[in-house]
């Protein structure tokens, strides 16, 4: 069976899989031989399809966003110079090596979805539920400042501040943290 090889001599499907496996693993130092391996190798767009990837199947958070910053950031380069740019690739795979891991989102296509483990009489019975909005009640957290009805309740921004922010679920610790009276 014919294999692509890398530069260094790799198996291409074995270094796509070291890859990924170091930066889930949070081995920003390994995933980044492995990219770079890649991009040398004239795999560049091979390797940002994986970065992508890995940043929606592996990592928590919004960070395909930022991936995907960086992968236009590499174009620009690479447009003018071809086969610059790879500090972008080098500092994607750093992010997502050290960025929080979540693999919901596969889980949620592969376990949820595909093996159907919400059955099909859950899922109409949901789905009528949501249609009949009738006897579904606004909560009075919803009732601020920003309301016409919290408002006329006293509801302040200060309020607002404090209620929102111990209602956060779940709760990164931010930098401004210090500025809000926690609720008591």
């Amino acid at each position: 069976m014919y294999q692509i090889k890398t530069k260094r001599g790799y198996n291409l499907l074995e270094v796509s899989s070291a890859l990924q496996k170091s930066i889930r693993r949070g081995d920003a130092k390994l995933a980044g031989y492995f990219a770079v391996e890649l991009f040398e190798s004239n795999f560049a767009e091979y390797a940002w399809r994986r970065l992508l990837t890995i940043s929606a199947e592996d990592c928590w958070g919004v960070i395909t966003h930022e991936i995907e910053s960086l992968y236009r950031s590499w174009q620009v380069i690479n447009k003018h110079k071809k086969g610059r740019g790879r500090i972008f690739l080098a500092k994607a795979t750093i992010l997502l090596a050290m960025a929080r891991k979540c693999r919901d989102a596969d889980h949620l296509t592969n376990l949820v979805y595909d093996q159907k483990n919400i059955n099909d009489d859950d899922v109409n019975s949901i789905l009528s539920e949501c249609s009949d909005v009738s006897g579904i009640e606004i909560p009075q957290y919803a009732y601020d400042v920003h309301t016409a009805f919290g408002k006329a309740n006293s509801k302040t921004k200060a309020d607002f501040f404090r209620d929102e922010q111990a209602a956060l679920l779940p709760r990164e610790a931010g930098l401004f943290d210090d500025l809000i009276n926690p609720a008591t």
